[in-house]
């Protein structure tokens, strides 16, 4: 069984899409980010700074974008057009963003690709992940990438457990997925286009496409009686 990008990505929204030619799994263009960054990346900054934002060397920022005071942009970094960097984030080691990407307040993010109008707004942390176009998380969504046991990451399928390769994968959602508010997804999670999961999910596996993951607690109200 394989995940083929073009299943969940739409490659017309990157500016990076040769990183997915050869991919048979969705998952695979996470190896070559760095290698990718090291011998295409010129550094140039086009960004509008507010205050004094930290931005390295190594780091491309497009026309149009705008890095609030308080973000660190360690890189290698690739950032494109009109971006929204906000106070309190913090882009590490081989990143790569679209355009029109909203990347927010107290949000981490590490070898990752993030296409084109997503929007990862408050208190996330992505790392080794890949988010497609228009995909959203909701408040507080961490991208877990590593097993407890830091052993290689498996895909859990309706075909059993599909080997990764790697030891640190997140996830991938697909275009215009929507992950709800203190959301953790597993190492290896898979999320379909337009897939709605509910907030407070414990997300582990493959959720298709075009459907909701569904999540409901059950309260007992019962009377005070210390009144």
């Amino acid at each position: 069984m394989t995940f083929p990008p073009s299943d969940y990505l739409d490659l017309s929204h990157t500016d990076h899409r040769q990183l997915f030619e050869k991919a048979a799994n969705a998952w695979e263009p996470l190896r070559q980010i760095a290698s990718y960054l090291q011998f295409r990346l010129k550094p140039a900054i086009h960004a509008k700074l507010i205050g004094k934002p930290f931005v390295s060397g190594a780091v491309f920022v497009g026309r149009g974008t705008v890095i609030e005071h308080g973000a660190m942009v360690k890189g290698p970094a690739w950032i494109g057009e009109g971006c929204h960097i906000r106070n309190g984030c913090y882009i590490r080691e081989n990143v790569i963003v679209g355009n029109g990407v909203v990347l927010g307040n107290s949000c981490e993010f590490k070898n990752c690709i993030i296409f084109d109008e997503a929007q990862i707004p408050h208190f996330n942390y992505v790392g080794d992940s890949i988010l497609g176009y228009k995909s959203h998380l909701g408040a507080g969504v961490i991208l877990s990438n590593v097993k407890l046991d830091h052993s290689e990451v498996t895909v859990a399928s309706g075909e059993g457990w599909i080997p990764t390769g790697l030891k640190k994968f997140g996830a991938v959602l697909g275009d215009r997925a929507e992950v709800g508010c203190n959301s953790v997804l597993s190492p290896g999670s898979i999320i379909g286009r337009n897939t709605i999961l509910y907030p407070g999910s414990q997300w582990r596996g493959v959720a298709p496409s075009d459907s909701i993951a569904k999540i409901r607690q059950t309260f007992s109200v019962v009377a005070r009686r210390d009144l």
